[in-house]
């Protein structure tokens, strides 16, 4: 079996103040963010028509954007990128069938340049509404079960800390989205849940770790146990974020446009869902554990 970093001992918990701090501000310009200006919603979300086009010729975006324009078409424009460079996504907010008026913008403004249908997309506003309240409610009702399995398999400083390492993930990986202005879709909700599993997985073997350790060195401080089962796990942790990882790069670089939103989420949630496991998982069940002991009158830390 492959190991690293085997036998370290790196203080963990004596950085978790500054990890807070750090939290913190991400998942607050996060919340800000989604307060003020809102995700980017995709069509499944807001409802319209989604064109997917091909042309002969591979076209800059802003002369296919003017050529729209010039007819009054507005939409909004995504050239794609890598291999196929003459696709383009038009997103209208409105319903109907928009694909003839875009052949004439093209062939009026565009001499030379023909147009390929590729795919045709079209949701109702209440059918988006519904599956934006529908996508809501999965990711919080996945959110509630993993408390009550990890509260009833665990003690309570326990269940705690995994769910708010998972809010932080998902917050964390949401926010990223709206900063690099990606959509969110029925694709990327897929990607938060999946996050929001991988995470919860990577915590509970550290806190399997961590209810190990506390039970053999009942001497200890808690600071001191809670680094043990962390540098104890960290060569499983490492590997296994790494692989998920290289698997997410590569569909971020050669999975198609289609698949990019859905790669970048997953990318940013293991690097995030790792870093939770230790800094806002172990470290908040750290803290909770050692205010139960002081309310008890045991000393702690």
């Amino acid at each position: 079996m492959l190991q690293l970093l085997i036998g370290t001992d790196i203080p963990f918990m004596r950085y978790r103040r500054f990890a807070y701090v750090f939290s913190s501000l991400i998942v607050a310009a996060a919340l800000a963010w989604f307060f003020v200006k809102g995700p980017r919603y995709g069509v499944d979300f807001t409802g319209g028509t989604l064109l997917q086009i091909r042309t002969n010729q591979v076209v800059h975006a802003d002369q296919m954007r003017n050529a729209l324009e010039a007819e009054g078409i507005q939409a909004e424009l995504q050239q794609m990128t890598g291999d196929n460079p003459n696709e383009y996504l038009l997103r209208f907010r409105t319903q109907g069938d928009p694909v003839r008026q875009v052949q004439d913008a093209i062939s009026k403004h565009l001499s030379g340049v023909t147009m390929e249908l590729r795919g045709n997309q079209t949701v109702g506003p209440k059918v988006g509404s519904d599956l934006r309240q529908k996508a809501i409610m999965a990711i919080l009702t996945s959110l509630g079960a993993i408390l009550v399995y990890v509260g009833i398999r665990y003690e309570f400083k326990f269940a705690l800390g995994g769910v708010a390492a998972l809010f932080h993930d998902v917050l964390v990986t949401l926010g990223f989205l709206m900063f690099t202005g990606r959509e969110v879709s029925l694709t990327v909700v897929a990607a938060l849940l999946t996050i929001a599993g991988y995470s919860i997985n990577d915590t509970i073997v550290v806190f399997d770790r961590i209810r190990e350790r506390a039970k053999a060195l009942r001497k200890e401080r808690h600071s001191r146990v809670m680094d043990i089962a962390v540098n104890e796990t960290l060569s499983r942790t490492v590997i296994t974020a790494f692989t998920v990882f290289l698997a997410a790069l590569a569909l971020f670089l050669w999975g198609g446009d289609v698949l990019r939103d859905f790669s970048f989420a997953m990318l940013v949630g293991v690097v995030f869902g790792t870093y939770s496991s230790v800094y806002v998982a172990s470290a908040m069940a750290l803290d909770i554990w050692i205010a139960i002991d002081r309310r008890k009158g045991v000393s702690a830390e």
